[in-house]
C-alpha cells in the first residue's frame, strides 16, 4: 500500500488507487463528471494546494535560492492546523491504501507536489 505522487491529467497506473487533485482551481474547460473519468481527479482537495500568492511566488522562481523560499513558505502553509492534519490523515492511510496526490505542473521538481512528497515521508508516508 502506498501513495503515489502524480501529474494529473496524465494516464493513471493500474495500481494508483484513487486520485486527489491537490489543486488550487479545477481544470478549465472540463465538466465535473468528467474528472475522473478524463484522468484528472476522483477528489479535488484543495486544502494541500497553495495560496494564489504563493503559487504567484512559484512560477516567478527563477533560481533555485527563488525556489527554496516558495518550499519554505509552502511548508509554513502546510504546518497550519487543516493541512497538517490532512497531511498527517494521508501518511496514515498510505499503510493501509493505495491513493495517489497530484498537481497539473509538468515538472514535480518545480511544483508544490514535490514539497508536498517530502511532507509526507517526513510523516512516515509510504511512498511508491
Amino acid at each position: 500500500m502506498s501513495v503515489r505522487i502524480v501529474r494529473l491529467g496524465t494516464p493513471r497506473d493500474p495500481s494508483e488507487g484513487t486520485r486527489i487533485g491537490t489543486v488550487r482551481r479545477v481544470p478549465r474547460g472540463v465538466p465535473k463528471e468528467r474528472y475522473a473519468s478524463e484522468d484528472w481527479f476522483d477528489v479535488w482537495f484543495p486544502v494541500l494546494s497553495p495560496t494564489p500568492e504563493l503559487m504567484a511566488q512559484a512560477k516567478a522562481a527563477q533560481s533555485e535560492k527563488n525556489w527554496a523560499g516558495f518550499a519554505r513558505a509552502f511548508k509554513a502553509e502546510m504546518a497550519e492546523p487543516a493541512p497538517r492534519h490532512a497531511l498527517d490523515l494521508l501518511a496514515t492511510l498510505s499503510q493501509t491504501s493505495d491513493f495517489s496526490v497530484g498537481c497539473y505542473c509538468e515538472d514535480e521538481a518545480r511544483c508544490h507536489r514535490s514539497v508536498l512528497r517530502v511532507l509526507l515521508a517526513e510523516r512516515g508516508a509510504s511512498l511508491a
